[in-house]
């Protein structure tokens, strides 16, 4: 090629070398970064499998078969609000059934401790000279209601005086003698007084054996009380008149005349203290207008 001068200049020939970036270049530092990456959060699930109890890993597992369940019951499927992990917050979660194994845990420690109590009434009928006579007076049996004492007459060792509330000495002995070993129990007591069929003959104007039934079952918590119950364990006394009779196919029979005591269970407690509630709200509501 000229240069215009008539010499020839020079032809220079570029050529780009390549290189060898591709193991030398910055590329492999990205990779190691994230194995580096990766390896710290296995170590630290490591770290957290083994610091979480088997509580926590079941609140974990249940957090992920479902997540919107957690998150509306404000972060614990459960209501239980134990920490997660060590130091840290709430947990989302709480063992499946817990408060369900611990109710369970407690009736049955309740039923041994009426089991025990039955034991113990029935060795000391057995044991006590003075109340071996009333053996086949005295009836205890557990209920669906806890445990029931019932103490029933017979024709020639009635507990109370014909048609009266007053108590005969040889019953409120044996109902003294049972008092404290029911005081033992955090259980409360409901007692109940009944008839037989008979009418009441006693001349009272607008006295029955509702009304006599009840006032013997007053009678008993007053005996109760006397042989050391606490008051505040006696939840409820009440009169059932014949409507209840022991013996069904006679009811004028003298064993239909007796004092239940029942030593409740916690269910059958709550349900009382729930009617007794919902009676004292009805009968706090305004009365409705008569429709005209």
């Amino acid at each position: 090629m000229s240069d215009g001068k008539g010499g020839q200049r020079p032809i220079i020939i570029k050529r780009i070398k390549k290189g060898h970036g591709g193991a030398h270049g910055g590329a492999w530092k990205l990779a190691y970064a994230d194995y580096v990456t990766a390896m710290m959060a296995f170590f630290l699930l490591m770290w957290l499998i083994n610091m979480t109890t088997p509580l926590q890993k079941a609140g974990l597992a249940e957090y992920f078969k479902d997540p919107s369940k957690v998150s509306l019951s404000g972060g614990s499927s459960t209501g239980d609000r134990t920490s997660l992990i060590p130091g840290g917050g709430e947990s989302i979660t709480r063992e499946a059934g817990h408060g369900k194994k611990t109710e369970t845990r407690n009736k049955k420690k309740e039923a041994e401790q009426l089991q025990q109590l039955k034991l113990e009434m029935e060795q000391m009928i057995k044991k006590e000279p003075q109340l071996k006579e009333f053996k086949d007076q005295f009836k205890v049996e557990i209920t669906e209601e806890g445990l029931r004492v019932q103490i029933v007459d017979q024709e020639k060792r009635p507990m109370f005086g014909m048609a009266s509330s007053h108590m005969e000495s040889y019953a409120s002995e044996l109902i003294q003698n049972i008092a404290l070993m029911i005081n033992k129990l955090p259980n409360r007591v409901s007692i109940t007084g009944h008839t037989d069929a008979r009418p009441y003959t006693g001349g009272l104007a607008g006295y029955s054996n509702w009304e006599l039934s009840a006032d013997r079952a007053n009678a008993a918590r007053q005996a109760l009380v006397t042989g050391g119950l606490s008051e505040d364990k006696v939840l409820r006394v009440v009169g059932a008149g014949a409507g209840i009779p022991f013996n069904k196919e006679d009811p004028n029979d003298p064993s239909n005349r007796r004092i239940s005591i029942i030593i409740m269970n916690k269910e059958s407690e709550e349900a009382v203290v729930h009617s007794a509630q919902v009676q004292s709200s009805e009968n706090k509501s305004p009365a409705r207008p008569a429709r005209r």
